[in-house]
């Protein structure tokens, strides 16, 4: 099991062709370093598909995810280059629902 202590969005689009190494270098690039223990997440232009970078502390391992219908809710640049979630917040997002407003417990909040 891989053991994620932080999960950081990245609100810039990024091509989803990109290998491991462009993706490492993306998260050099908005995020200063690949901290061991933090997984991050990047979206394409139209945000039907995901990338998310984990580094476990001894190596990279990379996932893409793809939704065959919609598109999940990014958050635009207006709201900076980088966020912080937390693991209901990744859940929520992953199946392509409102994250933003996932709040503790499963319940509903508004922004």
């Amino acid at each position: 099991m891989i053991h994620i202590d932080s999960i950081w969005l990245a609100t810039e689009p990024m091509a989803m062709r990109a290998g491991t190494e462009t993706a490492l270098a993306k998260v050099i690039a908005v995020f200063g370093a690949a901290q061991p223990h933090c997984a991050y997440l990047f979206a394409n232009r139209r945000a039907n598909r995901m990338k998310v970078l984990v580094h476990d502390g001894f190596g990279i391992w990379l996932a893409a995810r793809r939704l065959n219908q919609g598109k999940f809710h990014w958050p635009g640049i207006r709201h900076g280059p980088e966020m912080e979630l937390d693991a209901e917040q990744l859940q929520t997002l992953l199946l392509g629902l409102p994250w933003q407003r996932a709040g503790s417990g499963g319940s509903i909040t508004l922004l």
